[in-house]
């Protein structure tokens, strides 16, 4: 039934589309991170936690894989041409046309977001390590400007001489792109600021932080427009539509906001997942629909005017979200801790990581389906009692220095025993 309800909706997907009707995509192996739609509005750009980028076109999706973690960013530079950042530190520079991609360059930490600058020549990166890269697409030497916390959103203005950076101090910087050279501290929060969105022709800049704080201010003064909180934390994803009339905003506890620019008048508050939150946002390019991915392995688009009855996201509940107690430890730990990532079957379904299944007696990065980073295909680790239970003991990232693998530890020893009885289960070889 599943299989045959898809199809119906591949099947109508023009009619939808263009009739402004609801619509998803479905074939990710994770979460939605980032969402892009291309400059001719044929396109749609997804990155997810399953380290890949969907680039789906006339229905289809064509997988994006070269990222060793997950991808956080992803952004179009023209219909043929697309950039992607990630947990990798990478940020890479796609052909759309043939799928391949190169290695623009690599922070010192995760990437949260990518951007084009306005000339198309150039591709600015936030980064955890603490920097904004600028990357030229023609070749050339990258620039770093050091800002000295995470960067999480950027923003051009002025034909893209000055660049705006929200970060996780809550203070929003404006940058001499051309130098690197730090303009103004524009204003501080007081806590982290997740996402801007800037329309400079209307004069105002707004942002969305940790503290649930939303607001529109001026863009040439910092003066307050409009406080638009609503007791929502915290505020991950922003977009404003092409033509500049709608703002959306999206938060922690799944809600979508959609206001009129005008006046700042709330549009409709969509309660779009049953679920975890809305970490990607964007409009179509006709502004008549909002597309946004969360912990859902898809991705859905709504009409701004949302029926009643709309499907939410989340479709097919996340176990370690629901509390079960019906379920023995072992296995809500595995919920909790690996399933978003791995799976239990004979394949490793486009999940961030391979199968456990026969996990027991198997040598790091040997699983056939799964591309593995170097630092895996050189580990030298058999799987067993003893070093699952280091590996949750100290943290992947401690145990195996270098690995892109989330930092997942398990403080206590019979969780720790208890998760390892539970994948035993699904392994026929003995422990060696």
């Amino acid at each position: 039934m599943r299989r045959f309800c898809l199809w119906l909706a591949l099947v109508l997907w023009p009619v939808l589309a263009t009739s402004e009707g609801f619509f998803q995509l479905e074939g990710h192996g994770g979460p939605i991170k980032g969402i892009a739609v291309s400059p001719d509005g044929e396109g749609i750009l997804t990155a997810s936690f399953d380290n890949s980028v969907g680039y789906w076109r006339d229905r289809v999706p064509q997988w994006l894989d070269g990222h060793e973690a997950a991808v956080n960013a992803v952004a179009f530079v023209s219909n043929s041409e697309a950039v992607s950042a990630g947990d990798d530190f990478s940020v890479r520079h796609w052909d759309l046309t043939t799928g391949t991609s190169r290695v623009l360059g690599r922070h010192l930490g995760k990437v949260m977001s990518v951007l084009v600058s306005p000339s198309g020549q150039h591709v600015v990166s936030g980064s955890w390590d603490g920097t904004i890269g600028i990357w030229q697409l023609n070749g050339g030497d990258p620039r770093f400007i050091q800002v000295g916390t995470n960067v999480n959103g950027l923003a051009f203005a002025q034909a893209g001489s000055l660049l705006f950076a929200g970060s996780s101090d809550g203070r929003i910087r404006i940058y001499d792109f051309a130098s690197g050279a730090l303009r103004a501290q524009f204003l501080s929060n007081g806590f982290g600021v997740n996402t801007l969105s800037l329309r400079e022709d209307a004069g105002w800049l707004a942002f969305g932080a940790v503290d649930g704080v939303t607001k529109i201010v001026n863009l040439a003064t910092g003066a307050l427009i409009k406080d638009i909180t609503l007791d929502r934390r915290p505020i991950l994803a922003m977009d404003v539509s092409r033509d500049g009339d709608t703002l959306a905003v999206g938060d922690g506890e799944g809600y979508i906001l959609l206001m009129r620019t005008a006046d700042w008048s709330i549009v409709s508050d969509i309660k779009a997942t049953h679920r975890g939150p809305i970490w990607a946002l964007t409009f179509s390019a006709d502004g008549r629909n909002i597309l946004a991915g969360g912990l859902d392995d898809a991705i859905f688009s709504w009409p701004l005017s949302v029926p009643r009855d709309a499907p939410r996201m989340l479709t097919e509940d996340r176990a370690f979200l629901n509390g079960n107690d019906s379920t023995s430890n072992g296995e809500r730990q595995f919920q909790r801790k690996c399933s978003i990532c791995h799976t239990l079957t004979g394949d490793s379904a486009r999940r961030a990581g391979p199968t456990l299944k026969d996990l027991f007696g198997r040598q790091a990065g040997t699983v056939a389906d799964y591309r593995y980073s170097q630092t895996l295909q050189e580990a030298d680790i058999v799987w067993n009692r003893q070093t699952i239970d280091a590996l949750f003991d100290l943290g992947p990232d401690v145990y195996i220095e270098g690995t892109k693998m989330p930092v997942q530890r398990i403080a206590r020893a019979k969780d720790r025993a208890d998760l390892i009885s539970f994948l035993r289960r699904y392994s026929q070889t003995e422990d060696r």
